[in-house]
């Protein structure tokens, strides 16, 4: 049995603002199809603007409110809603509150750090 809770993992943090906590997959354990990842966004930071080649990817908000983006779409997003990202589809979320945006994203295949192309680098 593979139990991992979100306070047992050291988050990755990107120069945006953006923390990972990656708890199931190829790259954390636990599964080899599908990946799964806690994602906090603080106020006034956003995710990185990317796209993966490979991976579908589902967001599912849990708490906090922002500004999905999704090759050229905008909506607002809080907690309940789900988006769905195919492959390819360049996209980003912010946070547009005054508390963190938490967030679950799932991959399907597993995410692995060669899936994600970055459009600010």
């Amino acid at each position: 049995m593979f139990i991992r809770n979100v306070k047992s993992i050291e988050p990755v943090e990107s120069e945006h603002g953006e923390i990972v906590y990656e708890l199931l997959g190829a790259t954390a354990g636990g599964t080899q199809a599908h990946s799964l990842a806690h994602v906090v966004i603080p106020a006034g930071k956003a995710a990185r603007k990317h796209y993966h080649p490979i991976a579908e990817e589902s967001y599912y908000i849990l708490s906090g409110t922002g500004r999905m983006e999704l090759d050229g779409d905008s909506a607002t997003v809080g907690p309940g809603d789900s988006v769905a990202i195919l492959p390819n589809q360049v996209h980003t979320i912010v946070n547009t509150g005054s508390e963190d945006l938490v967030l679950l994203a799932v991959c399907v295949p597993a995410w692995t750090p060669d899936n994600s192309v970055f459009l600010d680098e």
